[in-house]
Order: structure tokens, then C-alpha cells, then sequence
């Protein structure tokens, strides 16, 4: 019997000292960052830039600064946009005040792509302001292309799937 306690008592300090952060979210199976330096570049950049839409009524311009001027926006549900003014419009319109995006922790992954940037792969998802605040949340996957130019991270294009 004491035989079996002490397995068991080992059993669960193994279990509770294994793996450092076992993820349910990552999107690839044992992912780790190809370089670790350039991913915490980007999940910063990500929360910077989902602050500045989650409170685009106060942080508009930091918001707009993020996006390239030569964006693409692809959206499963909307198509495409290539304008900045409009992406830019529409978010005050629809978003603004209105639409929260929430991230899913521990989903992000990053990609370097030579002479160009990066890609972030995540999964998030949006909660309507003026829907009940218990309302099940859809969990979406997007992507972001990252574009480092003369030292400043822009975003290049985005595919925002539902």
C-alpha cells in the first residue's frame, strides 16, 4: 500500500513538472519559434495593435499607423480590400466602440520569411459590445504578414478566416 501512495505522489510530481506550458491552441503540433526573439517582436506588436482596435475610439491614429499602404485585407466573409481608407473607415463605422477582439492565449505562432518580415498565425475571437456578454464567442484563425521597413513593423496583408 505505501508502495502504491508513493508512485502515485511521484506520478503526479511528474505529471505536474512535465513540459514547460502544454498549449491545447497551438495550431501546429510541437511548435516552437524558429526564432525566439523575432516572436516576442511580433506578440508584442499583435497586443499593441489589438489594444489600439479593441480602443480605436481613443487610439485610432496608432491603429492606422500599424496598417501598410499598400494593404490587403482578405476576409472569408467580406472579400477583399485593398484600401486603407476603407479598412480605416470601415473600423471606425462597424468596430469602433462596438467589436472587441480577444485573443486565444498561447495560439500565436510566428514565421520569419527572408528579406521581408514575418508571418503570425493565431486564433482569436470578437465580442459584439451590444450583444449579451455570456453569448458563446466563435474562435477564428488569422494571419498577418508582417513587413519590417527601414526598422518599422507594418502590416502587409491580413487573412482573416471565420
Amino acid at each position: 500500500m505505501k508502495k502504491i501512495i508513493v508512485s502515485f505522489a511521484l506520478l503526479l510530481l511528474l505529471t505536474s513538472c512535465s513540459s514547460s506550458k502544454s498549449n491545447d491552441y497551438q495550431l501546429t503540433k510541437n511548435y516552437a519559434p524558429d526564432n525566439p526573439e523575432l516572436y516576442q517582436t511580433i506578440v508584442k506588436l499583435d497586443s499593441v495593435f489589438f489594444d489600439a482596435y479593441n480602443h480605436c475610439d481613443t487610439k485610432f491614429e496608432t491603429y492606422a499607423d500599424f496598417y501598410a499602404d499598400a494593404i490587403e485585407f482578405y476576409h472569408d466573409l467580406g472579400g477583399l480590400s485593398n484600401s486603407k481608407q476603407d479598412i480605416l473607415e470601415g473600423t471606425k463605422k462597424y468596430i469602433c466602440g462596438k467589436v472587441t477582439r480577444n485573443l486565444v492565449p498561447g495560439s500565436i505562432e510566428v514565421y520569419p520569411i527572408k528579406d521581408y518580415g514575418a508571418i503570425e498565425i493565431g486564433l482569436h475571437s470578437f465580442s459584439n459590445n451590444t450583444n449579451p456578454p455570456n453569448e458563446p464567442k466563435k474562435v477564428s484563425r488569422f494571419t498577418i504578414f508582417w513587413k519590417q521597413v527601414n526598422g518599422t513593423w507594418k502590416i502587409a496583408k491580413v487573412v482573416s478566416l471565420h
